[in-house]
């Protein structure tokens, strides 16, 4: 099978992201599937396509050293970007790539594993979605449902500035802020401090795509995106760009707040699954549920499967077992894939925001 590679080089931020999701818009059920390779020219902020912004995001920080923020259409956490990462996008037609998410992540991730190892650096992939070496983290992966495509993005990271992360997320206190910083020194990794001499981009490139033959059966190609595919990449720069997309998330909380009367608390809980933070308002009467909004850092298929299971859940009693069996059952009936979030994480959570209000 043919893989089709497209190099962006080195391009915006928001063609960074616009790129592949341009990709995958223009994808039909037939196509080849595609590679795409980019780093951004100058530093961003990307928030996980579940997350509050207000809650995960220092914004007067971003603004006042002019780091824009975009949301994309995959999940998982806010991340600082920059230069020093290489992104890779699989976008395969869905019949062509593996039915369960569970099952993207080992598929796609072996070729960076290999690719890394063949530059000396003792990477292996760590169940569900990270690659570590010796215990550190130099990598994440995310899957996603986008139009016809599914799509895994990774990355191959350089360097990482762990002082802009820790700057650019919603913290408590500086205190906090501070012991932050040293854990992602601790715990993050990167070619920097791997290996002697980095290698350059092109080498790289090369390496790995050796490895997607290898490790995929395919048969990388250079390719340039078609007229249709680059007039969909525009699309989507605009779409990404649009206020109403990247604040989407906050919407509905605005919303529950306006509807509070008497006889309804509005709450919050957080609950750290093993697939990621998982947030929750609650607005609650009559000890049911009378609207919810499920954010976090976690991944979710379908795209809107969590809104849908928020959904579903009003009207719910606030007990543990009838929110975790509701739970599964939205799960079973809308088709949600979480990996590492189980029905009954769903259930502790909101069951927290419950406790919060009494």
């Amino acid at each position: 099978m043919r893989l089709r590679v497209i190099d962006f080089g080195s391009v915006s931020p928001l063609r960074s992201q616009a790129g592949f999701h341009g990709m995958a818009k223009a994808m039909g059920p037939d196509d080849d599937p595609v590679l795409t390779l980019t780093n951004p020219d100058d530093p961003y902020v990307c928030v996980g396509l579940h997350q509050e912004i207000a809650k995960e995001v220092d914004e007067d920080f971003c603004k006042a050293n002019s780091l824009p923020i975009f949301r994309r259409r995959i999940g998982g956490g806010a991340v600082y970007l920059d230069t020093n990462q290489l992104f890779t996008h699989f976008i395969y037609p869905r019949k062509k790539a593996p039915e369960f998410a569970v099952n993207l992540y080992p598929m796609f991730i072996e070729p960076v594993v290999r690719t890394y190892q063949d530059l000396g650096v003792n990477a292996v992939y760590r169940p569900v979605n990270d690659i570590q070496v010796d215990g550190r983290k130099i990598g994440g992966t995310g899957a996603a449902s986008i139009g016809e495509a599914t799509v895994m993005a990774g990355s191959f990271m350089y360097d990482f500035d762990t002082a802009n992360m820790a700057r650019c997320l919603k913290v408590p206190s500086e205190k906090f802020r501070d012991k932050l910083k040293t854990t992602l020194d601790d715990y993050m990794t990167t070619m920097v401090k791997q290996l002697d001499e980095v290698p350059d981009r092109a080498h790289l490139i090369t390496l790995f795509l050796k490895h997607c033959a290898g490790a995929l059966g395919v048969t990388p190609e250079m390719s340039e995106p078609t007229e249709a595919e680059m007039k969909a990449i525009e699309e989507e720069e605009r779409a990404l760009s649009d206020p109403e997309w990247t604040y989407k998330q906050g919407r509905k909380f605005v919303d529950m707040g306006v509807k509070i009367s008497a006889g309804m608390h509005l709450t919050e809980s957080a609950h750290k699954a093993p697939g990621g933070m998982i947030r929750v308002h609650l607005l609650e009467r009559d000890d049911k549920i009378a609207d919810l909004m499920i954010s976090g850092d976690f991944t979710c298929l379908p795209p809107g499967g969590i809104d849908r299971l928020a959904e579903r859940l009003v009207g719910e009693n606030l007990d543990f077992d009838g929110l975790a069996a509701a739970a599964a059952s939205g799960f079973e009936e809308i088709g949600i894939e979480m990996p590492g979030v189980e029905p009954a994480d769903i259930a502790t959570t909101v069951m927290a925001a419950k406790e919060a209000s009494t």
